[in-house]
């Protein structure tokens, strides 16, 4: 079976047995073109939540299933490849933070989206990358522990400076592996190019950037530019979606070392085989972890 025929059969077999396929933006273009919906994690879960399929299919990784589970408790959710994981989201637990918070009592404790479900339910508020500075500014409290990434809490930080901001070291390792001499190297191969950013990437690198932005704001900002050349610094699938986006421009990844193993776990063949009830995982949260974890949620909601 070629890669036309398998997606063929997804398209079939989701449509017989009521499944949402949704896939991350850095999934592969063959996942994309088979699923129903398509974006960051976030967006990804509120879609989910609106349709009325009583299946939910994730192809991303596991935190994100965890999300979409938190927002439709109703509905199964699977997760397309078990292995996929986060590698942010599996450096900072409940049992750490617990400890942080009796060290900082009076701080807000800040969730950026990309934490477990069990870290949220000690949490106040989430947030995502492209709403992390408005809900931080939103905030009452002045003092606040940003969890669990530092170079996007640093990059908040700048935009929030009349808050106190506590960073605790960890965060993104693709993104952090991006130094300056890549974005000079990248620069100095395609000068007419703009340098487009996630600020998951470090402060040196994000201020070397044209535009800094999530995921869903870079490929916004690219398609929406009138430049013709962009050099793109998060995961390098980006480029490539933007390069089937918009042919008559030219977009090229800030350095091969922004590729994600965990993104890349999934195939199309994992995704047809969950379909046909092999491999996948459905996840499992229980009663208390989605009403706990699904305040921070709501906060982000109220505060955005």
């Amino acid at each position: 079976m070629n890669i036309t025929e398998m997606q063929k059969k997804i398209i079939e077999l989701k449509k017989e047995k009521d499944v949402c396929i949704l896939a991350h933006s850095y999934q592969a273009h063959e996942i994309l073109e088979i699923a129903d919906f398509t974006g960051d994690s976030y967006k990804l879960s509120v879609d989910a939540s609106k349709v009325t399929n009583k299946n939910i299919l994730m192809c991303g990784v596991r935190f994100m299933a965890e999300t979409c589970k938190i927002l439709s408790p109703d509905k199964t959710v699977y997760l397309a490849q078990p292995i996929a994981g986060c590698q942010m989201a599996d450096q900072m637990d409940k049992q750490l933070i617990s400890q942080v918070k009796e060290k900082f009592p009076n701080h807000t404790i800040v969730a950026y989206i990309n934490t477990t479900a069990d870290l949220k339910t000690i949490c106040d508020v989430c947030v995502t990358s492209s709403s992390a500075v408005k809900i931080v500014n939103n905030i009452e409290n002045k003092d606040i522990l940003f969890i669990p990434d530092c170079n996007l809490g640093d990059y908040v930080a700048k935009q929030c400076p009349d808050k106190n901001i506590k960073l605790l070291n960890g965060g993104c390792p693709i993104h952090a592996c991006v130094n300056t001499y890549d974005v000079e190297k990248a620069k100095s191969l395609h000068p007419n190019a703009e340098i487009l950013v996630h600020p998951e990437c470090t402060p040196q690198v994000v201020e070397m950037a044209d535009y800094v932005g999530s995921t869903s704001g870079i490929m916004e900002y690219a398609k929406k530019s009138d430049k013709k050349e962009f050099i793109i610094g998060t995961e390098i699938s980006i480029a490539e979606h933007l390069q089937f986006d918009c042919p008559d421009k030219r977009f090229y990844p800030l350095t091969l070392k922004l590729l994600c193993p965990n993104m890349k776990a999934t195939t199309l063949v994992d995704v047809y085989d969950c379909l046909n009830g092999i491999g996948g995982e459905e996840i499992v949260l229980d009663e208390d972890t989605i009403k706990d974890a699904k305040k921070c949620i709501d906060e982000m909601i109220r505060l955005g």
